[in-house]
C-alpha cells in the first residue's frame, strides 16, 4: 500500500528507486503452531467444565424461578425468598440494598440471608454469565465451529428454523461476520441441528439456555442488540473506548476480546489465549477443510505451515508413495510385444502363452488360475499384432462401462485391466491403436463380449 503511494509522487516514477520499489517482499510467515491432542483436550475439558457448571447453576435457578412464578413456595419462606430475588433479577433490576453504618451500600438481610451471601455468585451469578463463563464458551464455540475471535466476539443470536420437522428438532440458522474477507463477503450463514447430545447444534442450544435472561433484559434495554454471548460484569463500567465493540448494556457486555481470554487462560492454569492456536488445530488438524475462507488460504496459511501436520503427513505421503509404486507394478503391461506369432504359444483370448504349465498365478490343479484380463500382468504372455484389434476393442468396451458403473465398482473390477490396456496403447502409438480399432472384426466382438459377460470363466 505504501508503495502504491509512493510510486504516485513523479520524483519516484524513475531511476533506481523504480526497481527498488517494484521488489516484492513476501509476507512473513505466521509461527503460530497447533496444539497437541492432549494440549488442546485440556483446554476443551476446561471450558467445558467452566461452561457447564455455569449452565447447570442457571438452568437450576430458572427452574426455582418458574416454581416461584406458579406459586410452589410458602410466602416468606426461604425458597419463596430466594424466588422473589431471582425474579428481581431477572427483570433486570437490582437487589434491595441499604447503607450501613460505614456508608456502603449493603444487601437487605433478607436476601443476603436466604441467599448464602451478597457476592456475584450468591446473587447476580444465579441467572448471568460472568466474564470468565463467557469465555469458556467462546472456546467450546471455537472447537465445536472453528469460529476464529473477530466471528465469536460478534456472533449474533442464532433463529431456530419456524419448522423444524415432524422430529422438533431444532436447526439454526447461524449468521457469521467475517470482516477480513473483503467487501461483499462478509456475511454467510451456517445451519446446524440439534438433534442429540452429539450433534453440532446441541451447543448453541446450550448457549442460547445460558444467555437467555441477559439476552432477554438486554433485548429492553437497547431492542436490536442481538448477540449471542452475553455475560454479566462484576459492576458497571463506564462505556468502552474501543469502538469497533459493541458498547455495554447496564450491567451487560457483549462478545469476548484477547485481554479476556488470556485472563481465562492464565485462571486455568494455560499459556496465552487459546483462540489462534485452537483454531488452527481445529481447522488444519482435526477438520483439515476450510472454515470461513478459501482453500487456497487454508492450504497456505494453515496447512503447508504446521508442523504437526507435516510431521502427521509423512507416514501417510510413504504409504500413499508405496501403493502408487506397488499399483503401478501390479498395473502396467507386462506381457512380452512381439512382431509375429510363435506356433509354439498357446493363444488365449487376450494373448498367447508361452509356459502355461509355469504360471506365477497357479491353480490348485496344476496349470495357470489367473483369468485371461490378467493375461496382460503375465511374463509368460506374448502379444503380437494379430491381438491388436481386439485388444483396443477390450479398451475402448471397458472405458463404455465405466460410465455405467458406480466408480468404486468399476474400479475393482476393471480398473487394473483397463490401466494395462492403457499402456500398451502408449507402447503401440496412436497410429497403431487407430489402425487396430478400424481392424476389428465380429470375431473380435464376441470374444470380448464373452469375457465381459463371464462365458469364457466357464
Amino acid at each position: 500500500m505504501i508503495t502504491r503511494l509512493l510510486l504516485r509522487d513523479a520524483r519516484l516514477q524513475t531511476g533506481p528507486v523504480v526497481d527498488e520499489l517494484a521488489r516484492r517482499v513476501a509476507r512473513p510467515k505466521s509461527t503460530v503452531q497447533s496444539y497437541s491432542n492432549a494440549e488442546f483436550d485440556q483446554i476443551k475439558l476446561a471450558a467445558q467444565r467452566r461452561f457447564r457448571t455455569a449452565l447447570r447453576r442457571i438452568e437450576d435457578n430458572a427452574r426455582h424461578l418458574q416454581r416461584w412464578r406458579e406459586g410452589a413456595f410458602a410466602k416468606d419462606g426461604r425458597d419463596w425468598v430466594i424466588g422473589e430475588a431471582l425474579d428481581i433479577l431477572a427483570r433486570g433490576e437490582d437487589l434491595p440494598q441499604y447503607v450501613d453504618k460505614n456508608g456502603r451500600e449493603t444487601l437487605v438481610v433478607k436476601y443476603r440471608k436466604a441467599l448464602g451471601g451478597a457476592g456475584a455468585e450468591a446473587t447476580w451469578q444465579r441467572l448471568f454469565l460472568s466474564r470468565m463463563e463467557a469465555v469458556a464458551l467462546g472456546v467450546l464455540l471455537l472447537a465445536e465451529y472453528g469460529w476464529n475471535l473477530s466471528v465469536i466476539d460478534r456472533a449474533e443470536t442464532p433463529q431456530a428454523s419456524p419448522d423444524p420437522g415432524e422430529d422438533g428438532h431444532p436447526t439454526y440458522r447461524i449468521p457469521l461476520n467475517k470482516p477480513r474477507r473483503g467487501v461483499g463477503h462478509h456475511h454467510e450463514t451456517r445451519n446446524v441441528t440439534d438433534d442429540g447430545a452429539a450433534s453440532q447444534g446441541r451447543l448453541i442450544t446450550q448457549a442460547l439456555q445460558a444467555t437467555r435472561f441477559a439476552r432477554a433484559i438486554v433485548e429492553d434495554l437497547a431492542p436490536g442488540t442481538n448477540r449471542l454471548v452475553v455475560w454479566h460484569a462484576i459492576r458497571v463500567s463506564r462505556e468502552s473506548m474501543d469502538w469497533d465493540r459493541h458498547p455495554p448494556v447496564g450491567g451487560f457486555h457483549f462478545g469476548i476480546d484477547t485481554a479476556a481470554a488470556r485472563t481465562w487462560a492464565r485462571a486455568e492454569g494455560l499459556g496465552g489465549s487459546p483462540f489462534r492456536r485452537g483454531r488452527r488445530t481445529v481447522i488444519a488438524v482435526d477438520r483439515r477443510e476450510p472454515g470461513q475462507h478459501s482453500q487456497d488460504t487454508h492450504d497456505r496459511q494453515y496447512v503447508l505451515i504446521d508442523k504437526r501436520v507435516q510431521a502427521d503427513a509423512v507416514e501417510v505421503i510413504a504409504a500413499g508413495a508405496q501403493d502408487a509404486a506397488n499399483r503401478a507394478r501390479e498395473a502396467i503391461l507386462v506381457a512380452e510385444l512381439r512382431d509375429t506369432p510363435n506356433p509354439r504359444d498357446t493363444e488365449t483370448a487376450t494373448a498367447d502363452c508361452a509356459d502355461y504349465d509355469n504360471s506365477p498365478f497357479p491353480a490348485p490343479d496344476g496349470g495357470c488360475g489367473a483369468s485371461f484380463l490378467m493375461c496382460l500382468a503375465c511374463a509368460n504372455a506374448r502379444v503380437h499384432p494379430g491381438h491388436h484389434p481386439r485388444l483396443a476393442h477390450l479398451h475402448l468396451a471397458l472405458a463404455n462401462l465405466r460410465s455405467a458403473l458406480p466408480s468404486a465398482v468399476w474400479e475393482a473390477d476393471w480398473g487394473e485391466a483397463h490401466t494395462r490396456l492403457a499402456d500398451l496403447k502408449n507402447k503401440l502409438g496412436d497410429g497403431v491403436w487407430a489402425q487396430a480399432l478400424s481392424r476389428v472384426t465380429d470375431a473380435d466382438r464376441d470374444l470380448i463380449n464373452h469375457l465381459l459377460t463371464g462365458v469364457l470363466d466357464t
